[in-house]
């Protein structure tokens, strides 16, 4: 594209630019070479890290690397390109990605009619490009503007054919399904608590009964913000009367009043989450619970705050087959699935450290959004872990 079009100009990204230096420029090299371009015609600057072409076209050498000082990825929003290209997708945080959409189709598109693209190469891998991309494909409801191509090894005339030999010899059958069979489903992460087919099963769990302990659950959202999602329980059969994707605060106080009500549920037995809206909204429905996911645990010595407490607790009902959902909405039965099958332990071969769930905003970057879901039939383990201090079992 930098040779057929003088001018613009390009990049090429990486998780880190050592190993896009290390790597990706030196196929760029040889992908140079195999069509015989004399290295004449393009320069690297190593000090401000691109390759500049004799007609005036260039490529810049991004680092994409996530920074805490920066995680919006500022740093880029000055930026003009035409176009570009993310190698190993796959180790490159979403807020990057989503950020260079915004800054492609600026540079001489419109004067030399040039359809603005980013092209992403990756292996199967759980996290954004998962829910963003390939469960999208695979369920037919890829957006226009978005495109996926898969291509295993046997796909390319030119692998060289020691390639199959190595893949063969994988041992770990996580990395042989992906990398070798292109299988996304296949998930051998020993940090994941909840078991996939364990989420199936929450769907079709008939033989779990409706109790009289009615409960209600509620992951808050303002304007702007995140969903507005309700779960209502009886026992522990849970249905989701609300999910509304904007609401205010009155209206998240009426609907959470007209859901008690309706519902026959106690205000000691509503929860809402803490996150700024929950504090106004005990000072309205006196007697609810707000959850403080940093708070302490139950069982402290175990547990490094109630939010990973909540999270294993409802990942041991889940598995043990003792939560049913009820839905005949297939997309919150797909966001369900996998949002938690994104939850994933932090430390898990520490045995001295507390077991804590690894942090939300890791959490939203592997779904490219928010576990809203989750959060939701989180917060109603408070009332099982509740049940179990009085006991004594805790």
């Amino acid at each position: 594209m930098c040779l057929a079009y003088p001018g613009t100009k390009w990049f090429m990204g990486r998780n880190e630019l050592k190993r896009l230096m290390a790597s990706t420029y030196v196929t760029f090299q040889k992908v140079m070479r195999f069509h015989n371009l004399p290295k004449s015609c393009y320069k690297l600057n190593g000090q401000y890290n691109y390759i500049e072409f004799v007609n005036g076209s260039r490529i810049d050498l991004l680092d994409l690397k996530y920074l805490p000082s920066d995680p919006l990825y500022e740093r880029f929003g000055s930026l003009e390109f035409t176009g570009g290209f993310i190698e190993e997708a796959g180790e490159v945080h979403f807020g990057a990605f989503d950020t260079l959409k915004s800054r492609i189709n600026r540079h001489f598109n419109k004067e030399l009619n040039i359809h603005a693209f980013i092209f992403l190469s990756c292996n199967p891998k759980k996290n954004w490009l998962y829910t963003v991309f390939y469960k999208r494909w695979k369920n037919k409801t890829l957006p226009d503007n978005y495109c996926f191509i898969q291509s295993l090894y046997f796909d390319n005339p030119y692998t060289a054919s020691s390639y199959k030999a190595s893949l063969s010899q994988l041992s770990d059958p996580s990395k042989k399904q992906r990398l070798m069979f292109g299988n996304w489903e296949y998930d051998d992460d020993p940090n994941s608590i909840f078991e996939y087919d364990a989420i199936i099963d929450m769907f079709s769990n008939e033989f779990i009964l409706e109790s009289d302990e009615r409960y209600i659950s509620s992951d808050l959202a303002m304007k702007g913000r995140d969903k507005f999602v309700v779960s209502s329980w009886k026992g522990l059969v849970c249905e989701f009367p609300i999910v509304q994707s904007i609401s205010d605060g009155k209206s998240i106080e009426q609907a959470l009043k007209l859901t008690s009500k309706k519902c026959h549920v106690p205000r000691s037995h509503v929860v809402a989450d803490s996150d700024g809206m929950g504090n106004y909204l005990e000072s309205y429905m006196e007697g609810i619970k707000t959850f403080h996911g940093g708070g302490k645990a139950v069982n402290s010595e175990t547990f490094a705050n109630l939010r990973s407490e909540c999270y294993f607790k409802l990942a041991e009902m889940v598995n043990q087959r003792r939560i049913r959902v009820k839905t005949g909405d297939p997309g919150v039965r797909e966001q369900i699935v996998n949002e938690l099958s994104m939850i994933k332990s932090l430390d898990i071969d520490d045995t001295e450290k507390k077991q804590r769930i690894m942090k939300k905003d890791d959490i939203k970057e592997n779904l490219a959004g928010s576990p809203d879901f989750a959060d939701t039939l989180m917060m109603r383990m408070v009332f099982e872990l509740e049940a179990k201090a009085i006991m004594g079992f805790i």
